[in-house]
């Protein structure tokens, strides 16, 4: 059986083995033994919250019960951009006009933009192959929102995912290559690793201040501004579900679009019930249903077949136990799949 769960200092090993499975484009998952301890001792400190809010790093495991390995991983930063610089392009306009020659031109550009600092971001999201099948990519990356949900208080208002850019099938980004090249003068996973130690100072110190006119680009660089990797796309269309969209920010490096949402518009947030657990057997065709308990410290969440009513949830003696919960507690409960209105649109 599956769960997910606040990670563990005791989990560093098959963390590392997971971020070997990675590849480039993601930097908050580098296979670095020193980097990625530090991060778990910042994490689990995040959950016995013995450092400030804006400092915390809850990150998440998706662990396999039956063998006792790790299946997935996701995170929450509880503000970026507060200790090192968080930079981001911002597509803008320009427009040139000649009245004399009846010429207006508008044109797309490319700002270099520290906008999004202080936000909280959603990261660090992987499945392994060996377990994406059925729900548990979807239920993984949702279980983010629910500890959201259980604890608003902890996040600032706006929240936002950087997405992986699009890469060519040699592994290449062609964003990075039609400009960032042209200042870097190195290939784009040795940036990429910098970037994932915190050696940011060269962007700086590198990148243009002007803004960048993206007709200037080769057609390669632009048909890829704001979109995602092959294997990123199932989860922008689930954070989109989630109430995060597109608003013109993208990564500096391959261009992948940052979503952005605000944490009270969140479905998760909005739907989400608390009721008491009691043990039993769950209705007939009841539908999966994401269920944690309220226990920051150690967070536990599955998804069953379930359905909230009369301000209770039945659960079998597996899932309390999966849940480290008992008869009588209460547990947060949310619908795995967003309902549509009559219009097409999730609610």
């Amino acid at each position: 059986m599956l769960v997910v769960r606040a990670i563990k200092t005791s989990d560093l090993d098959a963390l590392l083995d997971m971020a070997t499975q990675v590849g480039s484009g993601m930097t908050t998952l580098k296979p670095d033994r020193t980097m990625l301890g530090d991060r778990v001792d910042v994490a689990v400190a995040s959950f016995a919250q013995a450092i400030a809010p804006e400092k915390r790093d809850y990150m998440f495991v998706m662990e396999d019960t039956s063998n006792g390995r790790m299946a997935g991983v996701c995170a929450i930063k509880g503000a970026v951009g507060l200790t090192e610089p968080f930079y981001n392009y911002r597509i803008g306009t320009l427009v040139h006009s000649s009245r004399e020659l009846d010429i207006f031109t508008r044109m797309d550009t490319l700002y270099l933009s520290n906008d999004l600092t202080g936000s909280t971001e959603l990261c660090s999201l992987f499945l392994h192959p060996d377990y994406r099948f059925g729900h548990n990519g979807k239920w993984l990356s949702k279980s983010r929102f629910l500890f959201i949900a259980q604890f608003p208080h902890l996040f600032t208002e706006k929240l936002i995912a950087e997405m992986r850019g699009y890469q060519a099938d040699d592994g290449s980004s062609p964003f990075y290559e039609g400009l960032g090249r042209h200042f870097f003068k190195m290939d784009f996973d040795h940036v990429d690793e910098l970037t994932a130690l915190g050696k940011k100072s060269f962007i700086a110190e590198l990148m243009p201040r002007q803004p960048l006119y993206v007709d200037y680009l080769p057609a390669s660089a632009q048909e890829v501004i704001g979109k995602v990797h092959r294997n990123t796309q199932p989860a922008r269309k689930m954070l989109e579900q989630e109430g995060m969209h597109f608003e013109g920010y993208v990564d500096i490096f391959d261009a992948g679009p940052v979503l952005q949402g605000r944490v009270s518009e969140l479905r998760a947030v909005r739907q989400s019930e608390l009721v008491t657990v009691v043990e039993g057997a769950a209705p007939p065709n009841s539908d999966h249903t994401l269920v944690s308990n309220t226990v920051m410290q150690d967070f536990r969440m599955i998804v069953a077949c379930a359905a909230p009513a009369s301000d209770s949830i039945a659960l079998t003696s597996a899932q309390l136990d999966l849940l480290h919960c008992r008869h009588g507690e209460q547990v947060r409960t949310l619908p795995l799949n967003s309902r549509k209105n009559l219009n097409g649109t999730p609610q």
